[in-house]
């Protein structure tokens, strides 16, 4: 079953079970670089992508 995963309120991607994994298929530019990456959880798929995002604003400013 995919799963839709969001960042304060704004869906950025969606979990795809694949190969005993959740693969993530990115629909935000802002979190491109991990589309297709593989997660063990849906926890661990929402921590980097919170993490990418920090690190995301950290180098705009």
């Amino acid at each position: 079953m995919k799963q839709v995963v969001e960042y304060q309120g704004v869906p950025v991607g969606v979990l795809i079970p694949r190969d005993g994994c959740l693969a993530f298929m990115a629909v935000k530019y802002d979190v491109i670089e991990l589309d297709g990456r593989s997660f063990s959880s849906t926890s661990e798929a929402r921590e980097a992508i919170r993490a990418h995002m920090t690190q995301r604003v950290a180098r705009a400013a």
